[in-house]
């Protein structure tokens, strides 16, 4: 209700104009003491009241203030503001909703999600990888994971995919499963207490997340951009089970519509999915790798970086005199 009822611009600014009285303040002191020479906003709130702050106080024009925009489709309004320097955006989608929000070409820049710069390099085979993680190397795999809290139904997916990736008829695994609980020890604990049918190899919070990706051969998560970006550089089809209401809405279709993946909330059909792309259907999920890696873009941190190195030091340089 908050992310919907914020939308119109007479009820943000209005509510920016108000909370201002309160915080500005605190915000002016902060300029005042690290004086910077770059401002990078990674959240839709921090728009509007720092650059009133600047506005007030002459410093437009001698302090460079940037957005890096983190939503891969829907975002709230709330993200632009025709006063910044430079707007990052991750896809085309975002630019034209910032360019409807007023602001210019010239200011909009679209590289993609930023992610950690361990997805940029290179990891080792996948043999190699599931070896480390003490997978099976000869069976596809699916990751399953739900954030750094361990949150939405992975139990009852991970028993879904135990039953659906055993071939009853040979008596065999057709594939196998990595989970990551990360914070969630009673989760981690009631499935390693499990006797799978399948291979299964649970984690819990893991800090190198695209080796974990790097080892199967696609994902299962809710509609996080990060998550959703990080699975493209790794070429993952992706199976979203679901979203925050409002800015990871248009996530879903982004996946669906780009090929890059399939949506359920149904632990059932998801495992089935999984089971048909580790079977019949193994050439659908080698389009939707390539779809992702497609649209990957595993360098937008580095442009991003680039540009706003280059923002800084056009603002600095100084043409010499000529001399007469």
């Amino acid at each position: 209700m908050a992310y919907y009822a914020t939308a119109p611009r007479l009820v943000h600014q209005t509510n920016f104009a108000a909370t201002s009285t309160f915080i500005a303040h605190e915000v002016a002191k902060g300029l005042m003491k690290y004086q910077p020479d770059i401002i990078i906003s990674v959240h839709p709130l921090m728009q509007h009241v720092p650059l009133r702050i600047l506005r007030s106080k002459g410093l437009l024009k001698k302090i460079i203030f940037t957005t890096v925009v983190t939503d891969l489709s829907t975002c709230h309004p709330t993200w632009f503001h025709k006063l910044v320097t430079r707007c990052y955006c991750p896809s085309e989608e975002v630019s034209k909703r910032a360019l409807k929000a007023g602001l210019n070409s010239s200011q909009i820049k679209v590289y993609g999600l930023p992610v950690r710069p361990s997805f940029v390099k290179p990891v080792p085979p996948k043999v190699e990888l599931r070896k480390e993680l003490g997978m099976e190397d000869h069976l596809p795999a699916v990751l399953l994971m739900g954030g750094g809290e361990g949150m939405g139904p992975i139990e009852a997916t991970a028993r879904a995919l135990g039953d659906a990736l055993y071939d009853e008829t040979i008596g065999e695994p057709i594939g196998q499963v990595l989970i990551i609980c990360g914070r969630n020890k009673k989760l981690f604990n009631r499935l390693t207490s499990v006797q799978w049918k399948v291979p299964v190899q649970v984690k819990g919070f893991v800090t190198k997340m695209e080796e974990c990706m790097g080892a199967c051969d696609c994902i299962i998560t809710k509609a996080g951009p990060g998550t959703i970006a990080e699975a493209m550089i790794r070429g993952l089809p992706i199976i979203l089970n679901g979203f925050i209401a409002g800015q990871e809405a248009g996530n879903v279709p982004y996946v669906i519509e780009n090929g890059c993946g399939k949506y359920s909330e149904s632990p059932k059909k998801i495992a089935s999915i999984v089971s048909q792309w580790f079977g019949p259907k193994q050439d659908e999920l080698r389009i939707m790798s390539q779809n992702a890696l497609r649209l990957s873009r595993p360098d937008a941190v580095f442009k991003i970086v680039h540009d706003m190195h280059e923002l800084v030091r056009q603002k600095n340089f100084v043409p010499q005199c000529c001399p007469a």
